[in-house]
């Protein structure tokens, strides 16, 4: 399969993700003529080599003859929808512009189709979102991966008035996506970057498993500490394996579930009493962990022991080992980072014949593969009704199945 890698050590612009793509090989003169299809005037395109620190790599800018006044969310649909460029495109396009109006909408309390900002009715944000599909598209890319992000920090100032870094709507797009500041002052992370890497990416983290055809770097607009660019590898990476073929034989790529970046704490202990260990359990879930788990083990001197082991966020990594400090009689803890990969998730409320239940649902792409009722709503409805914890937890299962598949 072939994917494109994009490293954000210096953030995320809708106009460096196409000069990294230009800069990887992407065709300037067949970008141009993909635009024209767009049938919008009052703009024109240019690419040049430039210099970030001791670095070299592609300026995409957009000049703007005639804005022609900011446009609402049906009007850019109704441009992209109206244009010749590709129906793939077009959609992946539209799916873009739409959670940027929706963020703007929820950050300013609007409706979305009252939602109208330079933001989203920018010619330059039309042609940095098309262009950039356009290039992915071109370069034949079938699947994207990222870094984490860096946002950086301070104040920015926007048609919304001054605003903190990362801007709000930045901050909504880039919900559930790993993030980092270096205490570069300065927005690294604009919406229209934020928009196209979150919704078109399949993972965040380190780099995947892949072998590099090309690079590209696309140039930031401001100079900065770091060299202000956007890393993109683009290559071939085996994210189809036999163990993930189903009936018939065609291939499901990786790419359905979600993939992100954990720490795993982990004590052996062999001198507390087992009583207290689901104290500490309660206490390291409350403060943000993730995981908690007990692993029975055999120490030296042939000393029954246990193995905690914690899965946490990697901003909590200090308050959780404190509380391990805290709550345990161990000395010491091993940190490791560790790479997840999951299933997307989300909580369905489901009525069942006894009353509503909240289900946990995991999804392969759009395919369900798990169904986990919701323990606590279960155990309440069967203390109410005076029935087996079993009887509602299967009930609800069956009515999720019935809904869902």
């Amino acid at each position: 399969m072939r994917i494109a890698y994009f490293d954000c050590f210096s953030g995320i612009s809708g106009d460096m993700i196409v000069g990294s793509l230009l800069d990887a090989g992407l065709d300037f003169q067949l970008l141009q003529s993909e635009l024209n299809k767009l049938n919008l005037r009052g703009f024109r395109v240019k690419a040049e080599k430039m210099k970030r620190k001791s670095l070299v790599g592609t300026k995409f800018c957009v000049e703007i003859e005639d804005e022609g006044g900011e446009r609402r969310l049906g009007e850019i649909l109704e441009i992209i929808g109206k244009s010749g460029i590709d129906g793939a495109i077009k959609s992946s396009a539209a799916e873009i512009f739409k959670r940027m109006a929706s963020v703007e909408g929820k950050v300013h309390d609007q409706k979305i189709e009252e939602v109208h900002f330079h933001e989203i009715g920018g010619l330059d944000t039309i042609v940095d979102v098309v262009s950039g599909l356009v290039g992915l598209e071109k370069l034949g890319v079938e699947a994207i991966y990222s870094s984490k992000v860096n946002v950086g920090s301070g104040f920015v100032e926007t048609a919304h008035g001054t605003l903190p870094v990362p801007a709000p709507a930045t901050v909504e797009l880039l919900k559930g996506v790993p993030l980092f500041s270096n205490r570069i002052e300065g927005e690294l992370a604009t919406p229209t970057g934020a928009a196209i890497l979150s919704t078109l990416s399949k993972g965040f983290g380190r780099i995947p498993e892949m072998k590099i055809e090309r690079i590209g770097y696309g140039v930031g607009s401001r100079e900065f500490e770091i060299p202000n660019l956007l890393r993109v590898l683009i290559g071939e990476s085996p994210l189809v394996n036999s163990q993930f073929l189903p009936k018939g034989g065609s291939s499901i790529p990786v790419t359905n579930y979600q993939v992100d970046e954990v720490v795993l704490i982990e004590t052996n202990i062999d001198d507390m009493s087992p009583e207290l260990f689901e104290h500490v359990s309660e206490r390291l879930m409350e403060r943000g962990g993730l995981d908690v788990f007990m692993t029975p083990v055999q120490m030296k001197k042939g000393r029954p022991g246990i193995l905690l082991s914690l899965l946490a966020p990697s901003d909590q990594v200090d308050e959780l080992t404190f509380i391990l400090f805290d709550e345990t009689t161990t000395f010491g803890v091993r940190v490791q980072t560790v790479e997840r990969r999951k299933l997307s998730r989300e909580v369905l409320p489901i009525q069942t014949a006894f009353g509503e239940v909240k289900v946990k649902v995991g999804k392969w792409g759009e395919k369900v593969k798990s169904i986990s009722p919701e323990y606590e709503d279960c155990r309440k409805i069967a203390l109410e009704k005076g029935l087996p914890l079993k009887e509602i937890y299967e009930e609800a299962k069956r009515a999720a199945r019935e809904k869902l598949l």
